[in-house]
């Protein structure tokens, strides 16, 4: 190969690499999230600087089934994802994230910072029941249940679009080849092409166990708030570097 070819490739390996350049889209992308409050000083131990944690002290555990997504294939993924300020500007701080599909994981983690690991996550309807669960390592860390489709979301689907096209930020972190920091950045991204097929809300529960490589548990649930339930199209694109605390 020389420098043109290298150039050009994707991602890693050469010979056949993990991912495709951005942007991904995702067709019938179902949510499930339990909205809760937990506790002020574990937030703000979770939020790196300079993001300031929105005052509800809020906390959204999210799963999600994505049966079409381009380059990524078909995958489950669950995680943590608390509300925040930006320079004044609402954002999502996403700090846990946890999938069953090495695609994903690898260019998630390499384009955009998006904190995954490989773990076993499952979204599915029981009888009345929509349930979430995720194993890492074989063991149950979380359990989220909610009613299904109790309060329907169809007059007003401008409110969903706006919730998944607000700012997500990431921290991007990369060593260099000798271990110390090559990137360090918040990363900043917004969903786009965004079409809402349904939205419900309704009663939830969630119960999150501690793991070591799962610290879900360290955003511990103080009290339940609701869950919403979604499904839509949209696309991922390429992100934003918002800081880059290697100049700062």
């Amino acid at each position: 190969m020389n420098r043109d070819q290298i150039l050009k490739l994707s991602s890693m390996p050469a010979s056949s690499p993990s991912y495709p350049l951005p942007p991904f889209r995702f067709i019938n992308r179902e949510y499930m999230t339990v909205i809760y409050e937990s506790d002020r000083d574990a937030i703000r131990a979770a939020v790196p600087e300079p993001l300031v944690p929105d005052p509800s002290n809020q906390v959204f555990f999210e799963c999600i089934r994505m049966p079409d997504s381009s380059g990524f294939g078909d995958y489950t993924e669950s995680g943590l994802v608390i509300p925040c300020h930006y320079e004044g500007t609402p954002c999502s701080f996403v700090t846990q994230m946890y999938l069953d599909d090495e695609a994903p994981i690898a260019g998630g983690r390499e384009i955009w910072g998006f904190p995954k690991k490989l773990a076993n996550p499952k979204l599915e309807v029981a009888s009345d029941t929509l349930t979430a669960t995720l194993d890492y390592a074989g063991q149950r860390v979380a359990t989220g249940t909610m009613a299904y489709k109790h309060e329907n979301h169809s007059r007003d689907p401008q409110k969903t679009v706006d919730a998944v096209r607000k700012l997500q930020v990431l921290l991007k972190l990369i060593p260099d080849v000798d271990g110390k920091p090559k990137i360090a950045q918040l990363v900043g991204l917004n969903i786009t092409e965004v079409t809402v097929k349904g939205s419900w809300a309704g009663p939830a529960r969630l119960h999150l166990i501690p793991h070591v490589n799962a610290p879900v548990a360290d955003l511990p649930v103080r009290k339940v708030l609701g869950g919403l339930h979604f499904i839509a199209d949209l696309t991922l694109p390429g992100g934003r570097v918002l800081l880059d605390y290697m100049k700062s």
